[in-house]
């Protein structure tokens, strides 16, 4: 009985060991996820080609779930970037590496920060992926993100310094940076003027809006969505993949 026992433990020993393998190839898979964070950062679809596997299964943090060709028509079609558009940059913290033979699970929270009209936001993500080594290199055949949720205090943050670049956007008629702000169906006292119209007013020097007091602003938020109140407005913004933008806003009257 103490013979089968103890090949028992010895049989136990051996396949747990098996299993926790020293990460032999994390230096190299740590580069290909720097490389491929700095790539996505800027748009690169070759970068993006190389990383993803052919039999890619990635599951969004919004809960959408897309193959390699998915991805791909994504990243192809954006469209190029303008000098004043958000921009975005994906770092990788504390990383974890597990590596299973040819098979590795990389996990690491993402860092994406964005710099949209003079404002910085910061988003996290718990991502991980499973990686498999074919013919000597290294692709992710399985992908999952998750937002890691912000504090209340954190979100009011963010939604404060968004609510008043808005604003200073808004009574300088700075165009680029109002745009940057505002979700592309932004609309101003329901459907009266939409954002287009509010564009063409801000060039044309024909809208004239009067400068509120900060103090008198107080700012609520539920989920991915807020409210920033003030005597001479309710501004609404949503949270858009960890960026503040706002939505709507209504007035007394359009100025």
């Amino acid at each position: 009985m103490k013979r089968v026992a103890s090949s028992v433990v010895l049989i136990l020993v051996i396949t747990c060991s098996a299993f926790a393998q020293t990460a032999a190839d994390a230096a190299e898979l740590t580069r290909l996820l720097n490389e491929f964070l700095a790539g996505a950062s800027r748009g690169d679809a070759t970068i993006h080609e190389r990383f993803w596997a052919d039999d890619l299964i990635y599951t969004r943090s919004a809960g959408r779930r897309v193959n390699k060709a998915d991805v791909m028509r994504d990243v192809r079609s954006a469209p190029a970037p303008k000098p004043t558009d958000p921009k975005t940059v994906y770092t990788a913290e504390d990383i974890q590496i597990q590596q299973y033979g040819d098979t590795a699970v990389v996990a690491f929270r993402l860092v994406a920060t964005t710099e949209a009209a003079g404002t910085k936001q910061v988003a996290n993500l718990l991502n991980s992926g499973t990686f498999v080594k074919r013919n000597g290199k290294w692709q992710v055949v399985n992908w999952q993100s998750t937002r890691m949720p912000r504090t209340e205090a954190e979100s009011k943050s963010e939604v404060a310094t968004v609510e008043t670049a808005f604003q200073q956007a808004l009574t300088s008629a700075d165009v680029d940076r109002f745009t940057a702000l505002t979700d592309a169906n932004f609309t101003w006292n329901g459907q009266k003027i939409d954002r287009k119209q509010l564009l063409d007013d801000l060039r044309a020097s024909r809208l004239k809006y009067p400068k509120s007091d900060p103090a008198k602003t107080t700012i609520s938020v539920s989920g991915d969505t807020a409210l920033a109140a003030n005597p001479l407005f309710t501004l609404t913004l949503v949270n858009q993949v960890g960026v503040w933008r706002a939505i709507a806003m209504h007035t007394c009257a359009a100025q």
